[in-house]
């Protein structure tokens, strides 16, 4: 049995295995471009953010009905549950959907029908998290969050996601501002490419209680002073991170000196199809690669619950926690 933890940085569209991709595709008439899975799988090696973007999206394609969003998220819950994971806050792009003409309640509503039944299936409880594409302009944003409206009993925050580089947080103030009057959560990628002040702007501007990735806050020794006094979470994703070329290798990340800072630290996924790497095996990595202790491990995974959007529901929170401590390496 593996150790217990949260998965909080998580895009459901990065869960898609070549095997599903073509699946869906055979099922939705959808010619993909590649003779087979492992070519696909050949294809999932990415010089930078931009060029996993590119194959990201496209095979979005294959992604056509509620069934085809049931088949996905069941298929991530499975693995994820195999590697410990006990609670998810997913993520998903709907603009990247609703551009193909899928709608937003095929989408939802295709999610959930596995995270409805994924405690009762996998042992895991879920939350939703809507992103906004950042290179997006900020009218399709709000468009997005107003299509939503319907859907909000489902949907616990909002986040940012896509390209960062070129597209400040403030660039979304007045959506986070609309969200914010919803009773919404409020995260955002920041500090991936992106600079240290995209970390700082996101707080300040957009509100965020947690910063997705935030890696870079490494070069500003007063936003890492910031982050440790108000315990703002930060999202980290190790194996993406050297996928995407944001660290040369695994050996230089930054994840130890982070955890000595104090900073509250989590160990996440992100696209873990793409990545080479589920929860479990982001552990297994930073364990093995960077010389992470047992404690430490406990310490991030301890980190994920308490960062968990699990207010409304502290019992549930003491339960996962107490299983981390009880866990025996």
């Amino acid at each position: 049995m593996p150790l217990p933890k949260a998965e909080l940085h998580l895009h459901i569209e990065g869960t898609l295995e070549p095997e599903l991709a073509f699946e869906l595709a055979a099922r939705n008439g959808v010619e993909l471009p590649y003779a087979d899975t492992d070519e696909l799988r050949k294809a999932y090696d990415f010089e930078d953010l931009q060029s996993f973007l590119n194959l990201y999206y496209e095979l979005m394609a294959v992604l056509r009905t509620e069934r085809d969003f049931e088949d996905l998220a069941g298929a991530y819950l499975a693995r994820a549950a195999a590697q410990g994971v006990r609670h998810a806050e997913i993520f998903f792009d709907p603009q990247a959907h609703i551009a193909r003409g899928v709608p937003m309640g095929t989408v939802v509503e295709g999610l959930w029908r596995a995270l409805g039944s994924s405690e009762a299936n996998h042992g895991i409880s879920t939350k939703l998290i809507l992103c906004f594409l950042r290179d997006e302009s900020a009218e399709s944003a709000l468009e997005t969050l107003e299509a939503a409206k319907p859907y909000l009993d489902r949907i616990t925050g909002i986040g940012l996601d896509s390209a960062e580089v070129g597209h400040p947080p403030v660039k979304f103030r007045e959506v986070y501002e609309a969200a914010a009057e919803l009773g919404l959560r409020r995260v955002a990628h920041a500090g991936e490419e992106g600079p240290p002040e995209y970390i700082t702007e996101a707080l300040d501007v957009l509100g965020i209680e947690r910063v997705d990735h935030g890696l870079r806050c490494m070069e500003d020794p007063a936003l890492v002073a910031r982050l440790v006094r108000d315990r703002i979470p930060l999202t980290l994703c190790p194996l993406s991170n050297v996928r995407l070329r944001t660290v040369d290798t695994l050996a230089d990340h930054p994840l130890p000196a982070m955890l000595d800072a104090g900073l509250l630290c989590t160990v996440n996924s992100d696209d873990p199809a793409y990545f080479g790497g589920y929860a479990g095996d982001n552990f297994e990595a930073v364990h093995k690669t960077l010389g992470l202790s047992h404690d430490r491990l406990r310490e991030l995974a301890r980190n994920s619950f308490l960062a968990s959007f699990l207010e409304d529901d502290e019992e549930r929170r003491a339960r996962y926690l107490a299983e981390v401590e009880a866990y025996a390496f």
